[in-house]
């Protein structure tokens, strides 16, 4: 055979392309990566790994695969910009993986996220005896309604009257609308039943005697303001409490009277709690509680819905089941007419087990699903799929995930590859870098000192490149060699949230303690379901302790909010601003008085053009500084408000920290900012460009001021380099240092091995889990070796 035949042209692509990448810190990058192959993308948070993955060659892909669909598609479609890139080339389909929480909406479940309630519905509107209705009768998200009455219709140049009937059977629980939960409210903390209106009974925030809110009941004249509650009648309370909004004259004014309890529920319960002042929060803690709802014992459905079964099993067991057990239900139903539905549905509920998250049941919130569990739940549609030639784009599957879990995860990305895809992974951790066909190091610095391509090739030209990441690579943390002693604990008894089984321990007080153990053995249920929420703690030497509990929720910013709005460090600065210049602190805000009129403070003017991406350009009036002119003028220590927020943390620390500008209120702020390793960012960066780890630290540093004395952090390692890990562990050390107690839940051996005091939980996951396989020093769990984490943390530090 003729060896010397030019290959075929469509075999040449096999790499993707790409030339004088700009989006946000990159600088000119050009790199070109291997088609059907594992690479990995890594370097310091802050870096550029997501902007060169997500924001340019991913979105690209998106865009163009947006662009063949019609206008009239596209209309319904998010509208994505063109990247700043000169040239991409070689792009394939990419299907975007990222870190992005599930909504957190009370009506989304596991079930719903991944179309595992779509089919169980199906199965039982076609087996389930008796028969009830359509899948929609047991949709928890249907009402059941009826209606009749005449339609008017022109036709034929005539006006036809017709009756109409319809009637939709749906499955949710009328009494809570299928959420599965009702509020109830506490009466006692509204008022104190031994007094009489006149002398104050009301205890609700912001209905003083004498204020609007209070004459409204006290001079309603349904009842009697100089007689004690208790005494009121019946017909009384109830014009008290809950009567219907009626017009009638107090005082000579006309207003609107209604019930105690529907006006707090519109005014304070219909609000988002986070928006909230804290003192009205702190009521609403107290006066709201939140109980199963008794009609439906808390599975959303109706009666109809729970009566329907199939062998015995109605559609809300099947539901609560863990899904390791539903997928052996599943199995065991032999029922040729519906095969199909039982194929895919299985294969489906075996991906969830094979990706380890065989512990979740399909009825759990979507919103109580850590970041690393809600990426995995997005990879269940892609693991059975028969696509080949896609670009998978992944964004730290290892989050969440203790090391014996990781190579499973590993297993699972070379098992995409080799059906004949690109993936390109975002990671830092050294388990999963080792298994790449090709690594591109990003770096050297993170934000203005990022964003350049240090090194790209195999992973043993890595280890011996000399850049950040290969310095750290094989970095090893030690055990301490002397552990604190605590003093005091917190005393959780009786713990049985979620998976616990009847969990007793005592929390050392005053020192490292790390809560360890592989996904879903009951972690976060312990600490943030007993601990933060406080409901079974006794502590000893937990003297006024407030809990500052710090989790991976999504910060809550627009693009307007950057790090100085959200750290409370504006407010500093715009006084000292108004100080000097003796004017009014709103002018240095772009998002009040002092705001461009041009761009409403924005800086750029953003163009919609319907199903095409917006335009988003630079205001020509102030340049993109936010300010309007007469704003710029006024200075401080010789910079303008604009400047000042172009500078970085460490340079702005300088600035505030002596000569003419000094603010101690606003230096400490700074301090606690490059304290978690933020010394990079610019004030006025917008949060929607800050990566997941940069947040997460943010809202660290935020918490850091607050007056806790046990600090609860949920994988404080997310989102960071090898490099950073040791910061980290030396900003945990100056927290317990300082007299604070530091809890910390972390699958990162590092953390581990510098803990004071290690509580494992297990020995599995779900129904495996929930129990206290070990509590101890690092040192013990290494040497005795008894649980998954003791092997390897042992195997770790080369114990």
């Amino acid at each position: 055979m003729d060896t010397s035949i030019a290959p075929h042209a469509a075999d040449s692509h096999d790499l993707i392309r790409v030339l004088g990448a700009r989006v946000n810190n990159l600088k000119d990058v050009s790199i070109e990566i291997p088609k059907r192959r594992l690479t990995v993308f890594t370097g310091v948070s802050g870096s550029g790994k997501s902007s060169l993955v997500f924001s340019t060659i991913a979105a690209e892909s998106q865009r163009l695969i947006n662009e063949t669909y019609s206008a009239f598609v596209q209309g319904f479609m998010p509208t994505l910009a063109r990247p700043e890139v000169d040239v991409l080339d070689g792009l394939t389909t990419a299907i975007i993986v990222d870190q992005q929480r599930l909504g957190a909406d009370p009506r989304s479940t596991v079930g719903t996220a991944t179309d595992v309630n779509a089919m169980l519905r199906i199965l039982f509107s076609r087996l389930g005896q008796p028969h009830i209705g359509s899948p929609k009768a047991f949709s928890f998200n249907v009402a059941s309604i009826s209606g009749a009455g005449a339609v008017t219709m022109e036709r034929g140049g005539q006006t036809v009257k017709e009756r109409r009937e319809f009637a939709i059977v749906g499955g949710m629980c009328p009494r809570c609308e299928g959420r599965g939960s009702v509020t109830d409210i506490d009466l006692t903390q509204l008022f104190d039943d031994s007094k009489s209106l006149a002398e104050g009974a009301l205890t609700v925030p912001g209905y003083k005697p004498g204020g609007w809110s209070y004459r409204l009941y006290s001079s309603s004249g349904f009842y009697d303001p100089d007689k004690p509650i208790r005494q009121y009648t019946k017909r009384e309370m109830y014009d008290f409490l809950h009567r219907e909004p009626v017009r009638m004259k107090i005082e000579g004014i006309n207003m609107t009277y209604e019930g105690l309890v529907p006006r707090i529920q519109k005014s304070m319960l219909a609000k988002d709690k986070e928006g909230m002042q804290p003192h009205i929060r702190e009521f609403v803690d107290r006066a709201v509680t939140f109980t199963t709802c008794p009609d439906c014992e808390g599975t959303r459905l109706n009666d109809a819905a729970r009566s329907s079964r199939i062998g015995g099993t109605n559609i809300a067991e099947a539901s609560a089941m863990q899904i390791s057990d539903l997928a052996e239900w599943v199995r065991g139903l032999d029922e040729p007419s519906v095969a199909p539905l039982l194929a895919s549905l299985g294969h489906t509920l075996d991906s969830f087990v094979e990706i380890g998250l065989g512990y979740l049941s399909t009825d759990r919130p979507a919103g109580t699903l850590s970041g690393g569990e809600a990426q995995r739940v997005k990879m269940i549609r892609h693991l059975g799929s028969s696509l080949t030639d896609v670009t998978y784009v992944f964004d730290e599957p290892t989050i969440g995930l203790h090391p014996h879990d990781i190579s499973r995860m590993n297993d699972l990305l070379l098992r995409l590859r080799d059906k004949g895809n690109t993936v390109l992974v975002v990671e830092h951790k050294p388990q999963t870098i080792a298994v790449a066909d090709h690594v591109v190091d990003l770096g050297p610095g993170a934000g203005t000192g990022g964003g350049t391509v240090c090194f790209e090739g195999s992973v043993e030209g890595l280890r011996s490149s000399g850049t950040v990441t290969g310095r750290h690579f094989d970095d090893r943390a030690a055990l301490k060699e002397k552990v604190r002693t605590p003093t005091g604990a917190l005393e959780i008894r009786g713990a049985t949230e979620h998976n616990l089984r009847d969990v007793d321990v005592d929390i050392p007080l005053r020192v490292l303690v790390v809560v360890t153990g592989v996904a879903g053995s009951g972690k976060s249920s312990l600490v943030q379901g007993s601990l933060v929420k406080g409901s079974l703690v006794k502590g000893t030497g937990a003297d006024g302790a407030g809990v500052v509990s710090i989790d991976q929720g999504a910060i809550r910013g627009s693009r307007r909010s950057n790090p100085a709005t959200y750290s409370g460090l504006l407010e500093p600065i715009r006084k000292a601003f108004a100080k000097a210049n003796g004017v009014k602190p709103a002018l240095f805000s772009a998002n009040s008085e002092g705001a461009c009129p041009n761009c409403n403070g924005a800086g750029v003017i953003y163009t919609d053009l319907a199903m095409m991406a917006g335009v988003a350009t630079t205001c020509e009036e102030c340049e993109g500084k936010r300010f309007q002119a007469a704003v710029l003028d006024y200075h401080l220590g010789g910079r303008d408000i604009s400047e000042v927020l172009a500078m970085s943390v460490t340079g702005a620390e300088e600035f505030f920290g002596a000569g003419e500008a000094r603010t101690p209120a606003a230096h400490a702020i700074l301090g606690r900012l490059a304290d978690v390793g933020l010394g990079y960012l610019t004030l006025g960066q917008p949060l929607t460009t800050l990566s997941g780890g940069e947040r997460q630290r943010l809202k660290l540093a935020t918490h850091l001021a607050e007056k806790g004395g046990v600090y609860v952090l949920d994988e404080p390692t997310t989102g960071l380099h090898l490099a950073d890990v040791e910061n980290l562990l030396g900003l945990l050390d100056r927290l317990v240092d300082a007299g604070k107690s530091v809890i910390v839940i972390e699958h990162h051996q590092a953390v581990m091995a510098h803990a004071d005091w290690i509580i494992d939980l297990g020995p599995g996951a779900g129904h495996d889990g929930g129990r206290i396989v070990f509590e101890g020093t690092p040192a013990d769990l290494v040497a005795t070796r008894s649980t998954l984490t003791g092997e390897h943390l042992a195997d770790y530090v080369g114990g």
